[in-house]
């Protein structure tokens, strides 16, 4: 193998010509001879027992080239990618130039490479950064859903009202026969959580255990097809109520939620630190992001469509992870929703190019100030998120590759520096109709947060940077990539580690 030549052209593309010398071409004549020979016929022969030299005489030597060409071209094509130290980041396209004889061809082959970057600024830079306030309100909210959480049902002797939890066995009959879908046993049902048909849950208040009803209901127009609209008798047995068991907000129930508070004073301190800590690390983070983009939109690249395809398909396989999490199947999804993958693939290009870039400049940023991660940081950062996903350690490292590691940390790294040199600005101000009401922050005792995320950060939140079901049109620093995807494997892990 040599190569004639090596042009670069636009979109960080670079065409190879490379020859495929007679000795090479021999050598891999003789492998489709090899391969090919059971399926030629030759008189005076056994099937595959011809020789290559009998086969190239009766059909000519042309028999076995295009077979050759394949099994000669990787070879010397990753020869001549070697050779010219090239980063190549996608499949090429190849071509045959001139004819091919058996002392054999010369192939054009063009192929994206990793473009060259020229960094613009990433020290020195400024973002807006959000104010975190904590109030009393706040404190309550989370102390509520705390509340909530350690509430038990208890089962109460008495008729049901709103609110209470009846467990019940129900059929629904339509015409008097039952139909799909219309039947459950021992099905606790939330009176006034409005999660059955419209009419029913009412028609469940003043039950008793043992009490059996029939419920007359209406299915809406907008129900499925089959029961839109229709009138239906669900036969219902009540088999038990079970009411709220509250607990007090007090002193003891601090001791039962926490094994280091004693008062609930206390509990709501450190409510109001942990929601402190939580929106500042949010206000944090969104700071970064807004730094990060900046650096990623101020480098000078020529991005080879390749990249930003591939990317665009990993975001969209993300997407159907996230749809699959959910439970819905994703041709469910897809047709529900009127979408199509070449549309999701067409939106994912602008955030993949956004994505791309982010990339390329974190990576030039590491060789620029030559940032690199020990075997040591990588041992700490498996701890860190072992400790993180409450994972045995050992179970981190079987889903995640220590050069992944490695490159999280990195990518850490980067960030901080492009931070610790920025400035942090206030946030424009919101019109007076969208703004929130000014509050005076509150004491350490008035102010809290426990382990629900906060529903609103007072004054100027740190913003939420989560897009749900829409995550393909969002970018995100890839450093966090691997965090989440060690958080999708954690429940696995745990029920592995179980099974151990």
């Amino acid at each position: 193998m040599s190569v004639k030549s090596c042009e670069k052209i636009e979109k960080s593309q670079v065409v190879l010509t490379i020859q495929v010398e007679a000795e090479a071409f021999r050598v891999a004549r003789e492998k489709a001879y090899r391969k090919m020979r059971g399926r030629i016929n030759v008189p005076g022969f056994r099937p595959g027992k011809a020789p290559q030299k009998m086969i190239e005489k009766m059909y000519g030597p042309e028999v076995f080239f295009d077979e050759a060409i394949n099994i000669a071209f990787p070879d010397a094509y990753e020869a001549a990618v070697e050779e010219q130290n090239l980063q190549v980041v996608g499949y090429p396209s190849v071509e045959l130039e001139g004819a091919c004889t058996v002392d054999g061809f010369t192939f054009k082959a063009t192929a994206p490479v990793s473009p060259e970057v020229t960094l613009g600024q990433y020290k020195g830079l400024s973002a807006p950064k959000e104010e975190v306030y904590v109030t009393a309100e706040d404190v309550e909210e989370r102390l509520k859903a705390l509340q909530d959480r350690n509430t038990r049902l208890v089962s109460a002797d008495r008729e049901a009202k709103e609110g209470d939890t009846a467990v019940i066995d129900f059929e629904g009959f339509l015409d008097g026969v039952p139909f799909d879908g219309g039947k459950g046993e021992n099905h606790s049902l939330e009176l006034g959580s409005h999660s059955f048909v419209p009419g029913f849950e009412e028609q469940i208040v003043g039950m008793k255990a043992g009490d059996e009803k029939d419920i007359d209901i209406t299915f809406p127009e907008d129900y499925h097809a089959d029961l839109a609209g229709k009138a239906v008798v669900f036969k219902v047995k009540c088999r038990e109520v079970k009411e709220k068991d509250v607990p007090a907000l007090d002193d003891e129930f601090a001791k039962d939620v926490s094994e280091e508070i004693d008062t609930l004073e206390e509990l709501k301190a450190d409510l109001e630190k942990k929601i402190r800590e939580e929106r500042e690390k949010e206000a944090r983070r969104a700071f970064e992001d807004a730094l990060m983009e900046q650096v990623a939109a101020g480098i000078t690249a020529d991005v080879p469509d390749t990249m930003v395809e591939r990317q665009a398909q990993q975001f969209v396989e993300n997407f159907k992870s996230q749809i699959a999490q959910q439970g819905i199947p994703y041709d469910q999804y897809m047709q529900i929703t009127g979408m199509s993958e070449a549309k999701l693939l067409e939106d994912a290009k602008e955030p993949a190019l956004r994505q791309v870039r982010m990339d390329l400049a974190m990576a030039e940023i590491m060789k620029a100030e030559d940032i690199k991660a020990s075997d040591e940081d990588v041992e700490a950062e498996y701890k860190r998120m072992a400790d993180q996903f409450g994972m045995d350690i050992e179970l981190v490292k079987k889903y995640l590759l220590p050069d992944t590691i490695r490159g999280q940390v990195q990518s850490r790294r980067v960030v901080e520096l492009v931070a610790e040199s920025a400035i942090a600005t206030k946030p424009e101000e919101k019109p007076a109709e969208e703004a929130a009401p000014a509050e005076e922050s509150v004491s350490e005792e008035e102010a809290a947060s426990g382990e629900d995320k906060p529903k609103k950060t007072r004054k100027t939140a740190a913003k939420k940077t989560e897009d749900g079901a829409e995550k393909p049109k969002r970018t995100r620093r890839k450093k966090t990539e691997d965090e989440a995807s060690a958080a999708e494997e954690a429940p696995a892990a745990e029920d592995e580690k179980k099974d151990e």
